[in-house]
């Protein structure tokens, strides 16, 4: 897949038309990736936030960037994990998909995506990495309007699951 990359970095900085914000339903900032990228982005991103009602799990919602490098960010709640007879996997996949769709339907080319719903929703790792690569993948080989994806990784112990993920991915394809 060579429009898409995983790497290790801070999801903020990204250079990318768009970031993604793992968001809670409120969409009024939280901690993790969501209150990174509410600090970075300044105040004007929450009053834009307050706007839109809220996103339901699995939904994406788009605001400007704001003091990002990004022009946008397209926030999207992930599911809390539950043991997994909650519909966890088929939420998350939403997310992925449903970002991707409303980046396009707005011109971006360029995205990059933290890692959804691992951090305090509690989602296992390995099965979001597997989950998010092959959503991601997916929809690449039938989609040619994306430049760039990018999964960007908070640690090396995170980026080496979705590294593992791409290369079972890969041997699957």
């Amino acid at each position: 897949m060579q429009r898409f990359s995983i790497l290790k970095g801070d999801i903020v900085k990204a250079k990318t038309d768009a970031i993604v914000n793992a968001a809670n339903t409120s969409l009024l900032g939280g901690g993790g990736v969501d209150g990174a990228i509410h600090r970075a982005a300044g105040a004007e991103l929450l009053a834009e936030c307050k706007n839109l009602g809220g996103c339901k799990t699995g939904e994406a919602k788009i605001t400007k960037g704001y003091k990002l490098k990004a022009k946008y960010v397209i926030h999207t709640a992930g599911p809390i994990w539950r043991g997994g007879k909650w519909n966890e996997d088929q939420l998350l996949k939403s997310c992925y998909e449903n970002s991707l769709l409303l980046a396009k339907e707005n011109g971006v080319r360029t995205i990059a995506f933290p890692s959804i719903s691992t951090g305090v929703y509690c989602f296992p790792a390995e099965r979001a990495a597997k989950i998010a690569v092959k959503t991601i993948c997916d929809f690449l080989k039938t989609d040619t309007f994306f430049q760039q994806v990018l999964m960007v990784c908070f640690d090396e112990g995170t980026k080496e699951i979705y590294l593992n993920a791409l290369k079972e991915y890969s041997e699957k394809s």
